[in-house]
This record gives structure tokens, sequence and C-alpha cells, in this order.
């Protein structure tokens, strides 16, 4: 698979076609649709974004609007891992700041990017309902609760990008 295709154009443009044909007749397609193409590829391609409207019969800025408003919608192939910590107020009160001021130098990349490799990305996430549990975060969708200086070297090493021991060494 070429690297600079990490999904695959057949697949990406398959994923499309799927979407569209199994929403278009909804009531509400579009929200759908986005999600189905999502679900099955990663992120929603901007090629994805003309097909859709002319399926639906909206305009590119209609489509485009739904896409930059909800968050939860990608517009490029995601890491291969993600770590998205919690910044609601428990989280914060509980030393969140200070988690993510390690999370950055540990995991080797800033709040909201990834890192250069693709091997991760590191998000905010406002409440897990892990509150009891503070600072809580979720990795690869799987939440983590109580995370500390140790687990964030552990999910490191999990997502194979070394950490802070590792680097000094």
């Amino acid at each position: 698979m070429d690297a600079s295709d990490p999904v695959g154009a057949a697949r990406r443009d398959a994923a499309i076609r799927d979407a569209i044909a199994e929403h278009r007749s909804r009531d509400g397609a579009l929200l759908p649709m986005l999600h189905a193409i999502q679900d099955a590829i990663g992120f929603v391609p901007g090629d994805a974004v003309a097909a859709v409207a002319e399926a639906l019969n909206l305009s590119l800025a209609d489509v485009h609007g739904v896409l930059s408003y909800y968050h939860h919608f990608r517009h490029e192939a995601p890491a291969r891992h993600r770590v998205a910590l919690c910044r609601a107020e428990a989280c914060l009160a509980a030393g969140g700041d200070a988690l993510l001021e390690h999370a950055q130098a540990t995991l080797g990349c800033q709040l909201g990017e990834r890192r250069a490799d693709g091997a991760l990305e590191l998000e905010a996430v406002y409440c897990l309902g892990l509150c009891a549990n503070a600072p809580s975060a979720l990795v690869d969708g799987r939440p983590r609760a109580r995370v500390d200086a140790d687990a964030l070297q552990r999910i490191a090493t999990e997502c194979g990008v070394g950490g802070a021991k590792e680097q000094q060494s």
C-alpha cells in the first residue's frame, strides 16, 4: 500500500459509494452518510464532499459546514493510535494540566496534533464520565482511569512511541 495513500483509493471510493447507496433515500441522510464513510475508512476525504453533496442535492458548503461543525469528523486519515486526555473540571482538578505537559513530552506531540511519524495523535476530550477516577484518558477508544506518569509511559510503549524514559537513554 502506498504510504501517501494509507487507506487506498479503491477502498475509499467503495466506502463513499456504499454510504451514498445505503443512506441516500433516508430523511436526514447527511449525518448517517458521513458517519458511514468515516466508520468505513477512518475519515471523510475531500473527494467525498462533492459526491455526498451531489447525491443529496446539497451545496458543497452545506456538506463542508456539517463536517466542520462536528468535531467528530476527520478530514485526514487518523494516526495509528489516538490518545485523548480528559480536560474537564474533575480531571483538571486532579492534576490534568501537569498530566498534559507530561503527555506532550512523553508521547512526542502537542495537544491537537499528531506525531510526524503518524504513530499517534494527542487530543482533548471533555468528560469521560470517570470523574471519581480522575484524571482519565481514552487510548484507542478504551477508557483509562487514574492516569499518571507511569501510566503515560505504559501508553507510550503500547503505542510504540517509546516515551521520555527511552528517549533519555
